[in-house]
């Protein structure tokens, strides 16, 4: 490390971070370090790093066991994150997100000596747990409750359902109707927020939420509801699997999307670009969330400081086929 240095014209501790990642390097300095890297075929040495730090090279990542798009898309973005950053990761999945579950997966990765840990807590039932853990132990929370003073990295649920909602208004709706999430997910919870600002703010009717889980049969289910209604004209579903079964029901029904009802979803889902019709959506930058929470949780790491510095990542709306102006035919 000492000869890349040299090479490099930088001190020891700049080449440590270029390794390690850390956010806090020029692009330039960083680009000679990785150049002198090559140059010399520098390779660190992991073993003797772990037994002078007392950690390894490996990040610690609690997920709920779930194929669901949002939480399975952040894990994997994460994972190439701190590959990126020379990091490996070691995933301890839990069947749910409650204070045992996530304990014993914790502790199970301090065992393992890793660097530091991330997370993904997207319910209600995970804040007890989150609030036992060891405080000396570098954390990041994604998508955790956004009222809980932690280090915490999260997508603007809020802003995405604003953007959405406006969205249809300014295609000339009155209102817009709301299929959610669960009740206990803060994502689905700040979907509803900023799905009633919008309406707020715009001064339209703000309908009853239409509950729902994530899941496509639970929005055909409500899109059935939805489709007997002759005054719904546009709906903004809490996910695009929500969308996909609002999409069949109003099919069924003989109303068609966008002539008769718009619809709006939340996540774009790979598919979404292939639903009849192509549906507009709200696009989450997982890349984004996971560069920083790795960027925060290193910034722990390196300091040995805990933080509750929080980081919101602003989503993007994909416009497609799915809106029109009601009564578009």
């Amino acid at each position: 490390m000492t000869d890349v240095a040299r090479l490099a014209g930088v001190s020891h501790q700049t080449v440590s971070r270029v390794l390690n990642g850390h956010p806090n390097v020029r692009e330039q300095t960083r680009n000679r370090v990785r150049a002198a890297i090559s140059e010399l075929g520098y390779r660190p040495n992991r073993a003797a790093k772990a037994l002078v730090t007392g950690r390894t090279q490996v990040l610690g990542v609690v997920a709920q066991n779930s194929t669901l798009y949002g939480p399975a898309s952040l894990l994997v973005a994460f994972e190439h994150a701190a590959a990126e950053a020379g990091f490996t990761v070691s995933v301890g999945n839990v069947s749910v997100l409650d204070r045992h579950s996530i304990g014993r997966a914790v502790e199970q990765h301090l065992d393992q000596r890793v660097a530091g840990i991330v997370v993904i807590a997207p319910v209600a039932s995970a804040n007890e747990a989150l609030d036992h853990l060891p405080a000396d132990v570098p954390l990041v929370t994604i998508d955790g409750d956004p009222a809980r003073p932690a280090a915490l990295v999260t997508v603007d649920q809020a802003a995405g359902a604003r953007d959405a909602t406006r969205f249809l208004l300014e295609a000339g709706h009155s209102t817009v109707w709301h299929v959610s999430g669960p009740s206990d997910w803060f994502d689905a919870i700040g979907r509803i927020e900023g799905w009633r600002a919008a309406l707020a703010e715009a001064g339209a009717e703000v309908p009853p939420v239409m509950a729902a889980d994530w899941t496509a049969a639970s929005g055909y289910r409500a899109g059935q509801m939805l489709a007997r209604m002759p005054d719904v004209t546009a709906v903004f579903a809490a996910n695009d699997h929500l969308a996909l079964g609002i999409l069949r029901a109003m099919s069924e029904r003989g109303r068609r999307v966008p002539e008769d009802v718009s619809v709006v979803g939340f996540d774009d889902v790979p598919e979404a670009a292939y639903f009849i019709p192509p549906l507009t959506t709200i696009r989450p930058d997982f890349e984004a969330v996971a560069r920083a929470t790795l960027g925060m949780l290193l910034g722990q790491i390196e300091s040995g400081t805990p933080t509750t510095t929080r980081h919101t990542i602003a989503p993007e709306l994909v416009v497609r086929d799915s809106v029109a102006a009601p009564g578009d035919r």
